[in-house]
């Protein structure tokens, strides 16, 4: 726990968010709708919101269907895409539902697709099933022996999205800290005195409760916070290409693999983005730091720890052979164009540029198990997001009010 010396006086807000990402900033919104007039003060470390997780996504709106039915991300995928298209239209966003394939390209991801279809009709998805040549009527140039088209699926800007939600929290009282100021050095946390955070600039800000919604730095936080959080984020880079302008029009859409049940990632697709262009990828490798959005990016003291940590090696053990591969299709061009050319046969490493990579927070408990649920965790006077990558954008408005519904609680009222 860090040492605030000051946590004596006037609280300066009711509740106190850390972290100004779409879901951050979903449950200052929230906190404002849920009961007006909470005070409610916001931080982020960088100079404006949606700098990590949030904008630097694909964009897509998920249907909900690769979730298991009962668990949250299923719960908030289903509601939350629904929600994000309302307030994209309300509000003037840049959104389209354009729905999307997953198709399968080899025998043995048929059973795993036909399951998708069932957990589908489950969630009340509309889901029809596809032959080659039904494939080819929506994507002339990808190629697969059956398919899905889910029709819940869309495109949005998330980084328009986390703005409005900014700007509907300030217009309600909210107060939103970027840099210095957003930057946490320290907490102090006592029983019947609330949460006192020190920033960067030196200020101390006293909250009644506390939101932890770091993202990439949420276990840093709970430790700075003086809990033990179950699970260590260990971050994931995820490598995109993009299509070179001449050659998008061979994807119309959206386009995905079967996934793999064994691991929280989707594999390489094809996103058609709202602002134009052709996202293709992401790969997931490991990041040697939180902030890891290349190789060359290291921090030794972040890496340390991660190393320390013996859920990193029980992940290593158990899913070498998956992440070797990874690793083959980042630093090998030809290996990277080939896993697209399951989906795409046209296309060439010539037809692929480098775009910005983004890294995942994902949750790892000590055993190496990684959490492919969202994951809260509460204490005295706290609540922390430990695990919200993908979909938490799309589900981020039912996330901000479940979030809300937890402060509302540590606040004693019920």
């Amino acid at each position: 726990m860090g040492d605030v010396s000051s946590t004596s006086g006037r609280l300066d807000c009711d509740v106190l968010v850390i972290g100004a990402g779409i879901v951050g900033l979903s449950t200052a919104h929230a906190l404002t709708r849920r009961a007006p007039g909470t005070r409610v003060t916001v931080l982020e470390k960088e100079p404006g919101p949606a700098r990590h997780q949030t904008g630097r996504n694909s964009g897509v709106i998920h249907s909900g269907i690769y979730y298991p039915p009962g668990s949250l991300k299923a719960r908030f995928a289903l509601k939350g895409a629904a929600e994000m298209v309302k307030f994209c239209a309300e509000y003037g966003i840049p959104h389209q539902v354009t729905g999307k394939l997953i198709v399968a390209t080899e025998h043995q991801e048929l059973p795993r697709l036909h399951a998708l279809i069932q957990r589908g009709r489950q969630h009340g998805i509309p889901v029809r099933e596809l032959g080659p040549a039904q494939i080819a009527e929506h994507e002339p140039h990808v190629r697969g022996l059956a398919a899905i088209h889910v029709g819940t699926t869309g495109v949005a800007d998330f980084v328009a999205v986390a703005d409005r939600l900014a700007e509907l929290a300030q217009d309600a009282g909210a107060e939103v800290r970027y840099g210095a100021a957003g930057r946490v050095t320290a907490i102090d946390r006592r029983p019947g005195r609330g949460v006192a955070v020190r920033t960067a600039d030196g200020a101390v800000v006293r909250a009644r409760a506390l939101v932890n919604c770091a993202g990439l730095h949420c276990d840093s936080i709970a430790r700075l916070a003086g809990d033990t959080p179950q699970a260590r984020i260990f971050p994931f880079r995820g490598e995109y290409s993009e299509l070179a302008p001449e050659r998008e029009q061979l994807v119309r859409g959206l386009v995905y693999p079967v996934p793999d049940p064994a691991f929280p990632f989707l594999g390489v697709h094809l996103t058609r983005g709202v602002h134009g262009g052709v996202h293709v990828g992401p790969n997931a490798v490991p990041a040697l730091a939180r902030e890891g959005y290349a190789w060359r990016t290291v921090r030794p003291a972040e890496l340390a720890r991660l190393l320390t940590h013996p859920g990193t090696w029980r992940i290593a053990g158990r899913h070498w052979r998956y992440g070797a591969g990874e690793v083959r299709r980042s630093l090998s061009r030809p290996a990277f164009t080939a896993a697209v050319q399951r989906l795409l046969p046209e296309v060439t490493a010539a037809d692929l540029r480098p775009a910005p990579a983004g890294v995942r927070a994902q949750a790892v408990l000590r055993d190496g198990t990684l959490v492919d649920d969202f994951l809260f965790a509460e204490g005295p006077h706290t609540i922390h997001v430990l695990n919200a990558p993908s979909p938490a954008a799309t589900a981020s408005l039912p996330i901000g009010r479940e979030i809300a519904r937890r402060a509302a609680g540590a606040l004693g009222e019920g």
